[in-house]
């Protein structure tokens, strides 16, 4: 697979708008579609979600109106887009059952990701990785709980479902969360692609539960969404220090460009579905259009060549959704006693009893029967007598193996063996 958005033939951008019917297209069956053609239609969204979210800061910030002319039409094009993929979730699919999904590509996706990598970046995908894996299993407890759907329904093989590092231990001090950023003058393109990527992903997640907490039909589960909310901000800011804030608004936006070339790309390759396939195609087609006009846009302002930014523009590795059961019961096996210190990573032993994560922890989660997360699983067991899991063997951590008490102190308590 040599594909090369540059080498691609160029639509006219005025030839892409989409009428009414074509914008709202026929959703997928939820009871058919593969889990992972819900998890493609998540991330997609995310992605437009961030190409408007970004233009629409380089609209406010820049003073040539013929740029912010152009913003618009492309702006317009991603809204359009954006709508399309949000319906193709089906009518049927209730708020908690698309959560799971959301979930689901936060674990996986972050794992294929962390795979493929090295060093202080695939660090930072492991990290957080554990922490959306346990948010799986707090909101599918939430859904056996309201309605009594096993999520291994909506999750298939591909998935496990049992706890990662606590919830509870995952509220940091908010300095604690911001990493250091990439040098975009020696980062590969696949590290910047994944960077940027999954800052899109998170943040899709991140305002998805800012918006649907208020909405939730009791009070623990708004209180999950909020608690979870809480952390998704984190995993924001987590994540967009990675990128590099040097770049200015023009290399910016020929990086988002390629950025969703490459995703959607990925998409249509792996999509299994031939109605979702044929969408894929067609963003993707539009997107080359975009990315087309900001390599212009970006050399008539910088005065410089696009392969300064994108040096060949060749695809590396594509996205493949498989099943990462394996690798994710390895990291959890091995980093679940994680937190953060500043930049770093640190065993939780080894953190200071005066550090800010312990004042932090002292202040939001005082009483621990009023964290959300811990209280849906303490009321599940209450009803049925043990927690709700889909595993293919016992969880990696010995604590965590107890279905009837859920762990409250791993990862936030010091002086404690973890086996």
């Amino acid at each position: 697979m040599n594909f090369n958005p540059f080498k691609e033939k160029c639509e006219n951008l005025d030839s892409l708008f989409m009428d009414w019917e074509k914008m709202y297209p026929r959703p997928y069956d939820k009871c058919d579609a593969d889990p992972y053609t819900r998890v493609r239609c998540i991330l997609a969204n995310g992605a437009e979600f961030e190409a408007v979210r970004f233009s629409h800061a380089f609209h406010r910030s820049c003073s040539d109106n013929d740029v912010r002319r152009f913003l618009a039409v492309t702006r317009r094009q991603e809204q359009q887009q954006q709508k399309r993929i949000a319906c193709l979730k089906p009518l049927n699919e209730t708020v908690l059952e698309t959560t799971i999904g959301y979930e689901q590509l936060a674990v996986d996706l972050t794992a294929i990701f962390a795979r493929r990598h090295q060093g202080y970046l695939k660090q930072a995908f492991d990290f957080a990785l554990l922490e959306d894996f346990d948010h799986l299993y707090r909101y599918a407890n939430l859904l056996e709980l309201d309605t009594g759907i096993h999520a291994e329904t909506l999750v298939g093989d591909y998935t496990e479902i049992t706890p990662g590092r606590p919830t509870v231990s995952e509220h940091r001090y908010p300095a604690d969360d911001v990493r250091r950023f990439c040098d975009n003058s020696v980062a590969t393109p696949l590290e910047k692609l994944d960077a940027a990527i999954i800052t899109a992903a998170e943040q899709q997640t991140m305002n998805y539960y800012m918006n649907q907490a208020q909405f939730y039909t009791n009070d623990l589960g708004r209180q999950l969404y909020s608690e979870i909310g809480m952390i998704e901000e984190q995993h924001v800011t987590h994540y967009g220090s990675l990128l590099d804030p040097r770049m200015t608004f023009a290399e910016n936006l020929l990086m988002h460009e390629y950025t969703e070339c490459y995703l959607y790309y990925s998409l249509y390759s792996d999509e299994t579905d031939p109605h979702v396939k044929k969408i894929w195609e067609q963003h993707l087609v539009c997107e080359i259009a975009h990315l087309h006009k900001a390599a212009e846009l970006f050399e008539n302002i910088e005065k410089r060549d696009r392969s300064e930014v994108i040096k060949d523009g060749t695809f590396p590795e594509i996205i493949m959704f498989r099943s990462q059961k394996d690798y994710i019961r390895d990291v959890l096996k091995e980093t679940v006693t994680l937190t953060s210190d500043r930049e770093d990573y640190t065993e939780i032993n080894s953190v200071p009893d005066d550090s800010d994560f312990f004042y932090y922890q002292k202040q939001v989660n005082n009483t621990i029967g009023d964290v959300a997360s811990h209280k849906v699983i303490a009321a599940i067991q209450e009803k049925l007598g043990r927690d709700y899991r889909s595993e293919i063997a016992p969880n990696p951590v010995n604590v965590l193996c107890d279905r009837e008490k859920d762990n409250t102190t791993l990862g936030r308590v010091k002086e404690q063996i973890y086996a």
